[in-house]
């Protein structure tokens, strides 16, 4: 069940180990590459203030983003700046995110994301939260997937399979870890299941690893299509 305010706690927390690990940088570290490619370090922590402020954008009932290339020219213009501003950024954007979310709303309405997508505003405070924990990771400085917290793997795990369900030329799969089973991909063809522990599970469904250290039976990995 989507509980707004308790995600919006749960991201706040997140934001906190972030702002924390961030800290412990300097300038010429930001400006290193991150695990994303073509990004810096920079690059990831721009797109995160941007991101805060753009489902704020959503909560308040304006356009998630002016145009896709008004969102890309803002990251680059803020991806070279140094710690101290990057920190800033980070921490006020986030309080932005976080006024906005504790503001009196309707939870159940549908809202509107990039690329047409909507959702239940409900949502929204989880897929921050996924920005978050995710990006944490991709910066590549010692935040790792099995350091994520437990009910956000499972939880960010059960999304993706519902995303990939019905996708063309993924076959009928099963996904075992220690934290639950669920099943993704389409119905015609044999199945495959995949199993793995939970980091290597999330990390193959969300991109972030090859999924070299997946077991499967009745079948090779299937290949995902890009988030």
């Amino acid at each position: 069940m989507i509980d707004p305010h308790s995600d919006l706690r749960s991201v706040r927390e997140a934001t906190e180990r972030l702002l924390t690990g961030v800290a412990a940088l300097d300038s010429a570290a930001v400006a290193q590459p991150s695990r994303l490619p073509g990004w810096t370090r920079g690059h990831v922590l721009a797109h995160l203030c941007r991101n805060a402020d753009a489902l704020v954008n959503v909560l308040e009932g304006r356009p998630m983003y002016v145009s896709g290339e008004a969102r890309d020219a803002d990251i680059e213009r803020d991806a070279p700046r140094p710690l101290a501003g990057q920190l800033d950024d980070l921490r006020t954007s986030a309080a932005r995110f976080q006024d906005a979310g504790s503001a009196p709303a309707d939870w159940e309405r549908t809202v509107e994301l990039r690329n047409g997508v909507t959702d239940r505003a409900a949502r929204l405070p989880f897929r921050r939260l996924v920005e978050v924990e995710l990006h944490h990771v991709d910066l590549g400085i010692g935040y790792e997937l099995e350091d994520l917290p437990k009910d956000f793997t499972e939880r960010e795990t059960e999304f993706l399979a519902q995303r990939f369900t019905g996708a063309a030329g993924v076959p009928p799969t099963r996904i075992l870890t220690t934290g639950g089973e669920w099943r993704t991909g389409g119905a015609e063809g044999p199945g495959v299941t995949v199993s793995g522990t939970p980091a290597d599970v999330l990390g193959w469904l969300a991109g972030r690893r090859d999924g070299a250290a997946l077991e499967t039976v009745g079948g090779p990995l299937p290949a995902l299509p890009p988030l």
